[in-house]
């Protein structure tokens, strides 16, 4: 999305298991589990249990409202569906469909996200009736006037990253892991990227990114989940403030749903203007 994923069972396949106290338990054993003494290590092995943790859901669709305010407060509101397709061995696909306001109704974003080597990414403009390919320098340029990048959209694969425990932190009441990443591919617009990650859902909370001179550029806040299919965390708000431009971007999700038979045909590029 966004896959932005976006970052308690090692276990690859679906396990259900008891709501609250099981996925604690569950959350304590992984972390158990995690190298103490090597920060690189521990923050990349942080890493993999979140990737494990969020695995086996196959497909998903949501609905999503986008807010955008300017520096004086001002909003407009944009209504969107997203689509999401777990691929084995490779990175998500993901469509995201505009529904309004009617300037932008029918435009479509779609997007396959790779480990290293550059993302796949295309956007239809109904108004043009073509299919404009993003170049790989643009993924950090803003989505369609959001505070959200184009990389802030894609699967965030392990590989993406290198990693460091910084430290051990509560936030919100609860117990977050602090770990640093710096993207390992190119045309990246981050220097690096804080993550907190809430160790009862194994789930990023907060994100700080970090532009090119290396100065806190934006901050990321995902709160308000729920648990689907006994295993899978997704927030309902996402919060995106720009520091230095004084804007933000708040996303809505409602509406999830899960394993409805989407396939990789829903995900080609004629998808692009199939979708309405």
């Amino acid at each position: 999305m966004i896959r932005l994923l976006l970052f308690t069972a090692l276990l690859t396949g679906f396990v259900p298991e008891a709501p609250a106290q099981s996925a604690l338990a569950s959350a304590q054993e992984s972390l158990r589990k995690i190298d103490q003494t090597d920060p690189g290590k521990r923050g990349l092995e942080i890493a993999r249990v979140i990737d494990r943790r969020d695995t086996g859901w196959q497909d998903q669709s949501t609905s999503l409202v986008m807010i955008l305010r300017n520096r004086q407060g001002q909003e407009s509101r944009r209504d969107l569906r997203v689509k999401t397709l777990e691929v084995e061995a490779d990175g998500d696909k993901s469509l995201t469909i505009f529904d309004t306001p009617r300037d932008v109704k029918g435009t479509a974003f779609l997007s396959y996200t790779h480990a290293i080597r550059a993302d796949d990414q295309w956007l239809y403009l109904p108004a043009l009736k073509r299919v404009k390919r993003i170049t790989s320098s643009n993924k950090s340029g803003p989505f369609m006037g959001s505070e959200f990048a184009y990389e802030d959209l894609t699967s965030q694969e392990v590989e993406k990253y290198t990693y460091t425990w910084l430290r051990d932190e509560p936030l919100d009441g609860a117990r977050t892991l602090v770990v640093e990443r710096r993207p390992a591919y190119k045309y990246s617009g981050y220097t690096r990227q804080l993550v907190w990650v809430d160790v009862r859902m194994w789930r990023p909370v907060k994100v700080e990114y970090y532009d090119r001179k290396n100065s806190l550029l934006k901050t990321l806040r995902s709160t308000e989940f729920t648990r689907y299919l006994d295993r899978y965390w997704r927030p309902a708000k996402m919060s995106m403030i720009n520091h230095q431009s004084g804007k933000s971007t708040e996303l809505l999700w409602t509406n999830y749903r899960f394993r409805s038979g989407l396939g990789a045909r829903d995900f080609d590029r004629n998808a692009l203007k199939r979708a309405r």
